[in-house]
Formats: C-alpha cells, structure tokens, sequence
C-alpha cells in the first residue's frame, strides 16, 4: 500500500474515477460510500446520477496522466468491455464463433492506471484469466435476487476476500430446454425466463436507469460500496501506520 494520504478528512469526499461508467452501477456504490464519483463512458449517458465526462476512457485517462490532472482524484475504478471470452459471450455461443471478436482492454487499461500513480480497481466478470482475482464477490453475499460474480484486481492497495456464501439455489430460467424456478435471475439478455427490466432492477438495486442495456452491463452497487469501504479502511491504516 503506498497511497497514503487521509482522504477522510472531516468535510472532505474522495474523489474516485470511474471508467467506462455505463449507467453508474459501479459509480452507485462508490457514492453510498462517501466518494464523489465522475463517471467516463464513450456513449452519451444521460441517466448517469453523478458528473459525467463523454470520452474514450483511455483517452481521457491519457489527457488527466499528461496533464496532471489526474492528482485531483483518489482511486481509480475500470470496467472495461468485458465481451471477450467472457462466460457469458462465449458459453453455449462458441460453436456460433461468438467471444473473442471483441477488442480486449484490459492490458492497455491496466498500463495507464500505472501510469496514473493512483490506486485502483480493474472489474471484470468470471470466464476472463486477464484479471487478477484479488477478490471475488457474488449477490449472495450481499442479499441480492442476483449471483453476478465478478472479479476485482486491486492495484496499489489490498483488502481481505468476504466468505463466499453457499447459493441457496439455481438461477431463474430455461436451461437445455428445461425450466427451472430459483431465488435469482438472469440479468442479461432477454427470452429463456430471463430478468424483467423492474426485476432487474429489484435483483441490483439500481432505480435510476431502466434502460435494459445499462442494467445487464452493469454491477450490483453493493459491490463497489463494500470495494470503496474496504479502500477507505486499508488507506486510514496507511496513514495511522505512517
């Protein structure tokens, strides 16, 4: 851990980066965890909830590192496109040539967060060996109507990984062509007994967008809230250890 200075100073929010913000479900959590968050997305995103910059992430990323600008922020959050050889994409789709038609981010990514001198977060979801798997979270653990596990790489920091709950069940939906009921749903796609928009909602806790798209890209904010208070606790030990 090297970054060490207190942010948690009284009056004073940190400020976090959050690339390739979608709709801001990363940028949810992060919010309830006492950052001021400025989301960065190459789309227009009008129901973003936070300051938003319209941008290639890299681009932007790239003009904060060379400008200097990017001091003005804390940590880092990255969710690069995740459709290559994700589970999801590639999956019962391979035989279709699906996965691994889509450009690959991470490592240009993790090479300008580097280069930024911040700490900072890479998502990514299972199925992706180019993360490293510092920690691992799933909706179980935090309630939710959903599993979602997703991957983080903690990139100048570190926190310890929460107990992975046992699934009280299956996931909702068609599978092989047999249906099965369970306590979660499927929040990607469409057909196949897969999440309603307001389901979708329901299962991530997200009511600020429901755009279909934005929700099925997006993670539970109850995942980057626990990420923002676990890098809020390992940056106060920094700073009492100095």
């Amino acid at each position: 851990m090297t970054h060490t200075t207190d942010i948690r100073r009284e009056g004073h929010r940190p400020a976090l980066l959050d690339l390739y913000s979608c709709a801001g479900g990363a940028g949810g959590g992060y919010d309830r965890a006492g950052f001021a968050v400025t989301g960065v997305d190459i789309r227009p995103r009008p129901n973003y909830p936070f300051a938003f910059i319209q941008g290639d992430a890299l681009a932007v990323l790239d003009d904060l590192i060379d400008s200097g600008e990017i001091r003005r922020y804390n940590a880092i959050h990255a969710s690069p496109p995740c459709q290559k050889r994700c589970a999801l994409t590639v999956g019962t789709n391979r035989s279709r040539g699906w996965g691994g038609q889509h450009v690959d981010l991470v490592a240009p990514t993790r090479k300008l967060l580097e280069a930024s001198g911040l700490p900072y977060v890479i998502e990514q979801p299972d199925g992706k060996a180019d993360v490293r798997k510092d920690i691992t979270l799933c909706g179980e653990m935090f309630g939710l109507g959903v599993l979602r596990h997703r991957n983080f790489e903690l990139g100048g920091w570190n926190a310890p990984q929460p107990v992975h709950k046992p699934h009280r069940g299956r996931v909702r939906g068609w599978r092989h062509g047999r249906y099965f009921d369970g306590p979660y749903v499927a929040a990607y796609g469409s057909g196949g007994g897969k999440a309603t928009v307001a389901e979708m909602q329901t299962a991530m806790g997200i009511d600020w967008t429901d755009v279909r798209e934005e929700l099925t890209e997006a993670i539970p904010p109850a995942y980057s809230e626990w990420l923002g208070h676990a890098f809020l606790t390992c940056t106060t030990a920094a700073v009492v250890a100095v």
